[in-house]
C-alpha cells in the first residue's frame, strides 16, 4: 500500500494506491491550509481504503517546485512517517506528475510544456516530449517563455497571452503521483524540496577578522 500526497500547490491532495490502482483519493477544500489539512486527509484516505498506517509499505511525495511553506509541510510529514514506519519515501517533481497525466489522458502529446504558478508574476516551467522531461524545471517570466506549444498546468490559465494553448490538468493529483511512483514513470528523488529560487534574504558581507582589522589599523588605511 502506497500513501501519496502533494503540497506544492495551494490545495493539498492525498491518495492511496494498492499496487494495482488508486483506491482512495482526497483533495483539500480550502487553499493554503497545508498544516491543518494534510493529517486529516491522510486519515480520511486510510479509512476509505480500509487500512491503518502500519499497512503502508511506501510513501510518495511531491517535491515541487512550489512555495517554501507548503513543500516543507509535505516533505517533513513524508520523512517523519517514513522513519516512524520504517518504509521508503520517494519524491517526484510535481511538474512530472502533471506531464504524465496529460500524456496518458491524451490531453498532450509530442512536445509540450508544463507551467505552474510561481507567484511574483512568474511560472515554474519544464519541457516534455511524450510525457518525459527533457528540460527544466526553472523559474521564468511568462513573457520570456511564451510559446505556441500546448501548455499543461495552471500557468497557462493565469497567463493566456504567453501560453495561448492551455490543456489540462491544472494541478498535480496525488492519485497520479502514486501511479507515477508505482510504475516508475519519472525520476525518483530523495525527499528534498525543489525550491528553485534563492532565498529572499541575502547575507551581509562577512565581517573582517580581528587580524585584518589589526593590520588595517596599523597601516592607517
Amino acid at each position: 500500500m502506497l500513501l501519496a500526497f502533494d503540497t506544492a500547490t495551494p490545495l493539498v491532495t492525498v491518495a492511496i494506491h494498492d499496487g494495482s490502482d488508486v483506491v482512495a483519493e482526497r483533495l483539500a477544500t480550502r487553499a493554503m491550509k497545508h498544516g491543518e489539512q494534510l493529517a486529516p486527509l491522510i486519515a480520511d484516505v486510510l479509512v476509505e481504503a480500509g487500512i491503518v498506517r502500519q499497512d503502508l509499505t511506501a510513501i510518495a511525495v511531491g517535491a515541487g517546485p512550489g512555495p517554501f511553506t507548503g513543500l516543507r509541510v509535505g516533505l517533513v510529514t513524508a520523512r517523519t512517517l517514513g522513519l516512524a514506519l520504517e518504509i521508503p519515501v520517494y519524491a517526484v517533481c510535481s511538474l512530472d506528475v502533471l506531464a504524465v497525466e496529460a500524456y496518458d489522458s491524451g490531453a498532450a502529446a509530442g512536445e509540450f510544456l508544463v507551467a505552474t504558478d510561481a507567484r511574483r508574476k512568474e511560472v515554474y516551467l519544464a519541457r516534455y516530449v511524450d510525457g518525459v522531461r527533457v528540460d527544466g524545471p526553472e523559474v521564468r517570466k511568462p513573457a520570456d517563455a511564451a510559446t505556441g506549444l500546448p501548455v499543461v498546468g495552471e500557468g497557462a490559465v493565469l497567463y493566456p497571452e504567453a501560453f495561448p494553448h492551455p490543456v489540462g490538468p491544472g494541478r498535480p493529483s496525488a492519485g497520479w503521483l502514486a501511479r507515477v511512483v508505482t510504475e516508475e514513470r519519472a525520476e525518483l528523488l530523495d525527499p528534498d524540496p525543489l525550491y528553485l529560487r534563492r532565498p529572499d534574504a541575502v547575507a551581509s558581507a562577512a565581517p573582517k577578522s580581528v587580524l585584518t582589522q589589526a593590520r588595517t589599523g596599523a597601516d592607517g588605511s
